[in-house]
């Protein structure tokens, strides 16, 4: 028996017979590490930048609405073949599992050429687009020029990082992101304080760290360290293929796009306040994102455990992972919370200590952190519908939060209660959202076979 064929059998009695508790913090630790060194990065390029001027900061929160499009497009081939890839791993379908690796990553990496080519042709647009100001147009316009080079790195990476995690091997996958993160906020030191780039130090540390995490992830797949295989003859131009990928991952194309509609929206609608209240939101949003990572963390480990059961028929175990990760979240969530609501203003001074900045976003940070525990509820159960191919019910919940119920929220409430709706619509829409996945999770659980 070959060595791959005896690590595939290993992966699989590890995927469907290890104790479901202790399984999904076995893949979450790895995938929380991940994201709280993205975050940590996301944190410090913020206050990295911060201290370039106010102007700068907003900046920071414009550039991250666009890199969230290239987010998007990135999770829209990796979240879409990772479900279908660790079903057909549970269902012992290797061969058929390479294809949509293959496929994936060349599509991902053929979008992310698009989104340079076009995002240079229209790069004055895009920056108006996304709601600079006047004054804060130059900065992100500056940053957006280094991201821009890296995009097709960029979305090819995020969705060699979801297959990896699908598969189970989600250390392999932090790897690169750790090194990429750590990387980043070295650079960010180097070429905005040693070098005095300014801006444009953070916009090429963000591209060099981006371009090395793709080629540690890649990597992986050449040394054949993996179930699937990445290969130009497993890539398929089956319609029925690229339609699964692209139907399976709609509802994270949907939760990114609409991510980052909402950050341009949020900008936009901020903007008639100053630029300290792009700069706020901007910070209380990295913070909020920082707390609810582990969270995203722990629902990311319960996806590959999901999918990989649901394929090998094991249902009792897709039930056992919900609850589990649904408990871990919520106790996270809970603690963190309590604990930035005692330091709100020391928190957000630690990324801008500015007056107008901390009192635009001391409300914010309160009341998001007030109703962050009910988000896990949401966010877990469309990532349950999403790994067991429930495509329809997965892009309906992913477009809860930052769609049905962000977009009229922020509308209303800045319009009749000015800075203070901006403030309040983002925790209303965390509650509203987590009530209507209530009735989505009680529908599927009973319908789920024993």
């Amino acid at each position: 028996m070959s060595n791959t064929k005896v690590r595939s059998d290993a992966q699989y009695r590890k995927m469907t017979e290890t104790p479901v508790l202790r399984l999904i913090v076995m893949l979450s630790i790895p995938t929380v590490i991940s994201m709280l060194v993205t975050n940590i990065y996301n944190l410090v390029d913020t206050a990295f930048v911060g201290t370039l001027g106010t102007s700068a900061s907003g900046a920071v929160g414009i550039v991250f609405g666009f890199m969230a499009v290239i987010q998007a497009c990135g999770f829209l081939f990796g979240q879409g073949s990772g479900s279908i890839i660790s079903r057909l791993l549970g269902a012992h379908n290797t061969e058929d599992a390479s294809h949509t690796a293959s496929t994936a990553f060349f599509l991902s990496l053929a979008s992310g050429l698009c989104i340079s080519v076009a995002g240079f042709v229209f790069l004055d647009d895009i920056v108006v687009v996304l709601g600079s100001t006047p004054t804060i147009a130059p900065y992100a316009r500056t940053y957006i020029s280094y991201v821009l080079f890296a995009a097709p790195f960029m979305t090819s990476s995020f969705t060699l990082n979801n297959i990896l995690r699908y598969e189970g091997r989600a250390f392999f996958g932090m790897i690169g992101l750790l090194t990429g993160g750590i990387l980043n906020i070295g650079g960010d030191a180097l070429f905005i304080f040693g070098l005095h780039m300014g801006i444009a130090g953070a916009g090429l540390s963000t591209a060099i760290s981006q371009t090395v995490s793709f080629s540690i992830l890649l990597s992986m797949f050449i040394r054949k360290k993996t179930q699937t295989k990445l290969s130009v003859r497993y890539i398929s131009f089956s319609a029925a293929l690229i339609g699964n990928i692209v139907a399976t991952g709609l509802p994270s194309l949907l939760r990114q796009g609409l991510g980052s509609l909402t950050t341009i929206m949020l900008n936009t609608v901020s903007g008639v306040y100053g630029d300290s209240a792009i700069a706020a939101m901007s910070i209380v949003g990295r913070i909020i994102f920082f707390v609810f990572s582990v969270a995203l963390g722990v629902g990311q480990g319960f996806q590959p455990v999901s999918g990989y059961n649901y394929g090998a028929g094991k249902y009792k175990r897709v039930r056992q992972g919900f609850w589990a990760a649904l408990l871990i979240g919520e106790v996270f969530i809970i603690c963190s919370c309590i604990l930035v609501c005692m330091f709100p203003d020391s928190i957000i001074a630690r990324f801008r200590d500015d007056p107008e900045v901390i009192a635009a976003g001391h409300r914010a940070l309160v009341l998001q952190c007030m109703a962050l525990p009910a988000l896990p509820l949401s966010m877990i159960t469309e990532m349950l519908f999403q790994s067991t191919g429930q495509r329809l019910g997965a892009a309906i919940l992913s477009s809860l939060r930052s769609g049905v119920f962000f977009i009229p929220t922020l509308l209303l409430l800045s319009h009749y209660r000015g800075l203070a709706g901006i403030q309040e619509t983002q925790a209303v829409a965390f509650i509203l959202s987590s009530i209507t996945s209530l009735f989505f999770l009680i529908w599927y659980m009973k319908r789920l076979p024993k």
